[in-house]
């Protein structure tokens, strides 16, 4: 089973194992802001490998690198005019970019499955201040079994991957919830990849222009978070419920009124008063509360598709859909 740091009591500590793991090439747990990570170092072609074994990735997906700070990213990828603002606007935050890549960069090619385009952030806290000591990028897709419900808490980690890691760092739970907004800047227009953390209104309010999402069929795949079925529970999932089955668990934002509740095996509350931003911290532990209630199907109801909104439903489509 993982070592166990919490970070707030033993922070020295916690940076000093934690760079000498990641030295050897191991994956660890890593807290972030967002969602936890299975972070590596983006230099290691051993280190990415089993980020790729340990979560049953598929490896045509590729892996967002986190780094301390503008200034190290921009050893890593070329910036342009309107990337760069948002960076200086969000980072640290829940932004990644997806830019090209700087020609010589030592990022190996498993992290960006190939792509000549690399996808990066800049943590809060922690995560910044090891990768800072560490001194080099870490590759850190959320620490959970590729496709399944992403990380929020040590204790998440612990049930998932407890056993193929090492170590797992604890910060307590992840303040935003869900992963960050992917943004890609093409020909001067900016391209949402990925809903998330970071609402799509306060990214148009920096840049001074829309947000394109995409239309019809869906493209290759550019970044992390684009498969159809991901972020999925044991559970079935139905969305926009408006009464409840016997049996089913049932996740609600609001108190909307729901026909049946008395029926169902776990009734959990998203946000009593309609707040996105708790919804959102709460969307991965609640939906892994509700799958281990034992129900066949967790029934979600409706929730606003505006601000962070647009993550939550963006979550939970993907985990609605069919699987193979």
């Amino acid at each position: 089973m993982a070592r166990h740091i919490d970070i707030l009591q033993q922070p020295e500590t916690a940076i000093a194992e934690a760079s000498a793991t990641l030295a050897e090439g191991l994956p660890i747990g890593l807290p972030t802001e967002t969602v936890y990570g299975l972070a590596a170092d983006a230099t290691n072609p051993a280190a990415i490998t089993r980020i790729y074994e340990t979560k049953g990735r598929p490896r045509f997906n590729p892996l967002i690198c986190h780094m301390s700070d503008l200034a190290m990213a921009e050893r890593y990828a070329i910036f342009d005019p309107i990337s760069r603002k948002l960076a200086e606007a969000f980072w640290p935050g829940p932004l990644t970019l997806v830019l090209p890549l700087r020609p010589g960069s030592d990022i190996h090619p498993l992290a960006t499955a190939g792509l000549d385009t690399i996808g990066i952030r800049v943590p809060q806290g922690f995560a910044g201040d090891l990768i800072r000591a560490f001194g080099r990028p870490l590759a850190a897709p959320s620490a959970n079994t590729s496709g399944k419900i992403s990380a929020t808490s040590a204790d998440h980690v612990h049930d998932d991957l407890g056993e193929r890691i090492s170590l797992v760092l604890d910060a307590g739970a992840s303040v935003v919830g869900v992963e960050s907004t992917i943004v890609k800047v093409e020909d001067g227009e900016m391209r949402l990849l990925r809903p998330g953390g970071l609402a799509a209104e306060e990214i148009e309010r920096v840049a001074g222009q829309p947000l394109k999402r995409k239309n019809g069929a869906s493209p290759a795949i550019e970044a992390p978070g684009m498969l159809a079925s991901h972020y999925a529970p044991g559970a079935a999932v139905r969305l926009d419920a408006t009464a409840v089955l016997p049996g089913e668990a049932l996740i609600r934002f609001g108190r909307p009124d729901i026909g049946g509740v008395e029926k169902a095996a776990m009734v959990l509350d998203l946000s009593p008063s309609g707040d996105l931003s708790e919804a959102a911290a709460n969307l991965f532990d609640f939906m892994k509360r509700a799958d281990g209630s034992g129900a066949a199907t967790i029934a979600f109801s409706s929730i606003p598709d505006e601000g962070l909104g647009e993550a939550i439903n963006d979550r939970l489509r993907r985990a609605a859909a069919p699987r193979e």
